[in-house]
């Protein structure tokens, strides 16, 4: 097992030395406690545990699950839980779903709108006037 200090983790996990902190605020990475060869004060040393943890962490971010998810998944015994686990990405993927008719609804209308604007050459900009809610609702 390798050792490693806060920075060293960071570097590792590709974060930085504060996100590990609030990680370990939020109860989502153990804060070791400090060591040091002479005893007393130290430096926190971090393993091949954390390291591991961090990333999960990490993959589960970019999946959309919320800190509060990623807590509860990192929680659930590998062996036992795989129903909750299921559910809790059953409702993570209903979110993505959600969120991605949400921007193909925004493709379509902002594709119409340029489309608009290209075929007028006078007049306010269709676009701008969308955004600012003065686009009759034929050309949105």
């Amino acid at each position: 097992m390798s050792v490693r200090t806060i920075s060293g983790l960071a570097r590792e996990g590709g974060v930085g030395v504060e996100t590990i902190r609030f990680y370990q605020r939020r109860g989502l990475l153990p804060t070791p406690e400090r060591w040091s060869p002479q005893g007393g004060g130290g430096v926190r040393r971090y393993g091949d545990e954390d390291v591991r943890r961090l990333k999960f962490i990490r993959s589960a971010q970019t999946a959309g699950f919320t800190l509060e998810q990623i807590r509860e998944l990192l929680s659930l015994d590998a062996g036992q839980d795989r129903a909750r686990a299921r559910e809790l990405a059953a409702e993570r993927l209903a979110a993505l779903d959600r969120t991605i008719a949400d921007l193909q609804d925004a493709r379509t209308a902002l594709r119409r709108l340029a489309g608009v604007c290209a075929s007028q050459d006078s007049g306010p900009c269709p676009i701008i006037a969308a955004f600012q809610g003065d686009v009759p609702s034929s050309q949105a």
